[in-house]
């Protein structure tokens, strides 16, 4: 039975919950919800598993803060013995319209300091990642701010078929493998 670790990127704590920099949780939170599964504090974040298809899901949730997720990233793979192959980043986006999203293979962290992380203690930039867009309206130099606030009310009423479509991506992604999914949801 293959093994697949989902790391989905955010911050830790109320006050962050809601922020589009905390996608990568909110859909972790819905594919835990849809398998009827629930979180419970683990190393290094949140784990919540369940099986599907044949194949084991390893859901995280680091609590080590955005700009550090890549010790949970490197611990996990190493705890639950899977191959990088089978790891899947599920980040925010500023170069996505909201609702976009985009699967790829590897690729350059793009400024994302989560993903910057990662690629520095994995050495490799080869690890597949699921890009939200969560567009980009902020003025120069306003970047933190807008990435650490919460959805504005169009957003939020578009947020629950997107955290489905994401939530289906990740699942495609473990049972159809990577070419299919792009094919099929980087519309």
């Amino acid at each position: 039975m293959a093994n697949f670790l989902i790391i989905g990127l955010g911050n830790p704590g109320p006050e962050y919950e809601f922020t589009r920099h905390n996608i990568g949780f909110l859909v972790l939170d819905n594919l835990a919800a849809q398998k009827q599964v629930n979180f419970s504090p683990d190393r290094y974040g949140l784990r919540a598993e369940f099986k599907y298809a044949g194949k084991n899901f390893t859901l995280i949730k680091p609590n080590t803060f955005m700009n550090l997720s890549g010790k949970a990233v490197s611990y996990w793979l190493s705890q639950s013995k899977i191959p990088l192959e089978n790891l899947l980043v599920v980040t925010d986006d500023l170069a996505l319209p909201f609702g976009k999203i985009r699967m790829r293979p590897q690729g350059s962290h793009g400024g994302h300091n989560g993903l910057r992380n990662i690629q520095e203690i994995l050495n490799s930039e080869k690890y597949t990642r699921l890009r939200i867009g969560v567009g980009n309206e902020f003025e120069k130099g306003k970047q933190v701010d807008y990435v650490l606030s919460n959805f504005d009310k169009a957003e939020s009423e578009n947020m629950s078929e997107l955290l489905t479509k994401c939530s289906d991506c990740i699942i495609s992604f473990a049972r159809n493998g990577l070419a299919m999914t792009m094919n099929q949801f980087n519309k």
